[in-house]
């Protein structure tokens, strides 16, 4: 891959990244913010089902946060790899930024911006499944 296009791959890539680390903090704070209203009308009528229903809300709302701040984490690393002049040496720049942080050794062989964007579109796999358990739960916690 030429060197710019290798470039304006990673920024654009570590851009879309950002944007899909927020819209779902933002949709979870504006649930949150919603809750009370939602409360005052459902008080009464709150059965064990709804209860569970939040429960299960809240719990995958924290997997959410978490999953964001790794996407989050992913899209400044991706910037750090345009940043360099080369694929090899932006891959090298964030095997080396990993290893000093001390949550992965440094490989033997690095892996190349499409195994890397395969490995982010995973994580954004595993968020957005943690979203639509969110959006169902919170759906059943409100209406039940």
């Amino acid at each position: 891959m030429k060197n710019q296009a290798f470039r304006d791959r990673a920024a654009t890539f570590a851009a879309g990244l950002m944007v899909q680390a927020v819209w779902p903090l933002l949709v979870i704070a504006a649930c949150v913010l919603a809750t009370p209203v939602i409360g005052l009308t459902a008080g009464p009528r709150a059965t064990p089902l709804s209860a569970g229903a939040w429960f299960v809300a809240a719990a995958s709302a924290l997997a959410i946060l978490a999953f964001s701040t790794l996407i989050l984490f992913d899209a400044l690393l991706f910037r750090l790899m345009a940043s360099h002049d080369s694929e090899a040496a932006g891959a090298g720049a964030v095997d080396d930024v990993l290893a000093r942080m001390r949550l992965k050794p440094i490989p033997a062989a690095t892996r190349s911006l499409d195994e890397r964007i395969a490995g982010a579109r995973r994580l954004l796999m595993k968020q957005r499944t943690a979203f639509c358990l969110f959006a169902a739960a919170s759906l059943v916690a409100a209406f039940i």
